[in-house]
C-alpha cells in the first residue's frame, strides 16, 4: 500500500505528519480519498464520524452530547491509531499531542479526548493537504 500511495501528491505532506508512519499513513489517504470533494473541514470530520453529535429542540439544547459516529469506521479506528501513537511517543513539538495531553490532564475519559485529538487531527490534515494541493502547478 505504501507503494502505491507514494504516487499520490498529497503523500508526502500525510507522511510528514506525527504519528504516521508507513502503515497509518496510506491507510489515512485510503480512507480520506480526495480531500477536495470536502467543502470545508467541518465536513471532512464528519465523515469520520469524530463531530460532536447535536441534541436540540426548539430553545433546549444540550450542552455535551457524545460524537456522532455516523461517517467511516475504518477511518476513526485509524484516527484512534494515530491517536495512540501520538500518546506512545510524546512529540512535545505536535500541536495535536500537546492538545491530547492537555485534555488527558483535564482528567477527561479516554474517549472523550481520543475523539478531540483525532477531530484536532483532521483539521490540521484537512488544511495542509488542501493548501499544498492548492499549490501544485495545474497539470493538463
Amino acid at each position: 500500500m505504501d507503494h502505491t500511495a507514494a504516487k499520490l501528491p498529497e503523500y508526502p505532506i500525510v507522511m510528514a505528519m506525527k504519528g504516521v508512519g508507513p502503515s497509518l499513513g496510506p491507510q489515512l489517504i485510503a480512507e480520506i480519498g480526495d480531500v477536495s470533494r470536502f467543502t470545508h473541514k467541518g465536513a471532512l470530520t464528519a465523515f469520520a464520524g469524530v463531530d460532536p453529535g447535536v441534541n436540540e429542540s426548539g430553545s433546549y439544547a444540550q450542552k455535551s452530547v457524545p460524537t456522532s459516529k455516523r461517517g467511516s469506521a475504518d477511518l476513526r479506528k485509524t484516527l484512534f491509531q494515530v491517536m495512540d501513537v501520538l500518546i506512545k511517543t510524546k512529540p512535545t513539538d505536535d500541536a495535536v499531542y500537546l492538545f491530547l495531553d492537555k485534555k488527558r490532564a483535564q482528567g477527561k475519559p479516554y474517549y472523550v479526548y481520543m475523539t478531540a485529538g483525532a477531530n484536532k487531527f483532521l483539521r490540521i490534515y484537512y488544511g495542509r493537504v488542501k493548501e499544498y494541493l492548492a499549490s501544485l502547478p495545474e497539470s493538463n
